[in-house]
C-alpha cells in the first residue's frame, strides 16, 4: 500500500496538506536521519515562504492528499451559499471546532467556518479572534480553489466574495 501512495504524487503536483493548505512538491529527495535512510517529499508553500519535508510512506497517515476535484469545489460553493450556523456554546468551543475544520483540510468544512464567520456589512464587528479564523479559514479556501480552477487567487477570492455576498442579499 505504501508504494502507491508513493507513485500518487509527483514533482511539480500540487497537494494539500491539513495543517497548511496548498502546497506544491518541489522534489522528492532521500535524506538521512538519525541513521535512517528517508524518501521526502519537498514540498514549498511560496504564500508562506516555507518548506515541508514529508515522509513518503507518511503522507497518507498526515493527511495529506491532491486537490479537490471540481465537483467538491462547486459542493464548497454551495455550502457558501447556506445560512450560517452557529451553535450557541462558548466561543472558547466553538473556536476550537473551527480550528479542527480548519486543518482537517477538508474542503467542505472549510467553506463552513467560511460561511459561518462571515459578516455582512450590517452585521455586528466580529472579534480579534474571530477574524483570525475566518481569515485562515478563507485563506484556505480561495488557495485550494484558485489551484483547482487554474486561476490566481484574486479571482478565486473574488468568486468566493461573491458567492457570500449574493447569499446576503
Amino acid at each position: 500500500m505504501a508504494k502507491d501512495k508513493k507513485t500518487e504524487f509527483r514533482p511539480n503536483d500540487f497537494v494539500v496538506y491539513p495543517a497548511h493548505g496548498v502546497g506544491r512538491i518541489v522534489s522528492i529527495e532521500e535524506q538521512e536521519i538519525a541513521g535512517i535512510r528517508l524518501e521526502l517529499f519537498v514540498i514549498s508553500f511560496e504564500k508562506d515562504k516555507m518548506t515541508l519535508r514529508v515522509p513518503t510512506n507518511r503522507a497518507s497517515q498526515v493527511g495529506m492528499r491532491s486537490l479537490s476535484s471540481p465537483d467538491v469545489v462547486s459542493r464548497a460553493m454551495a455550502t457558501l451559499k447556506g445560512k450560517a450556523r452557529v451553535k450557541r456554546a462558548m466561543w472558547s468551543r466553538r473556536a476550537q471546532e473551527y480550528e479542527q475544520k480548519i486543518n482537517s483540510g477538508d474542503l467542505v468544512s472549510i467553506a463552513e467556518v467560511v460561511r459561518d464567520l462571515h459578516r455582512a456589512d450590517d452585521q455586528r464587528e466580529q472579534s480579534y479572534s474571530e477574524r483570525q479564523l475566518y481569515e485562515a479559514a478563507l485563506e484556505r479556501l480561495t488557495r485550494e480553489v484558485a489551484a483547482v480552477s487554474g486561476t490566481d487567487e484574486r479571482m478565486a477570492a473574488r468568486q468566493v466574495d461573491e458567492v457570500l455576498v449574493s447569499r446576503a442579499a
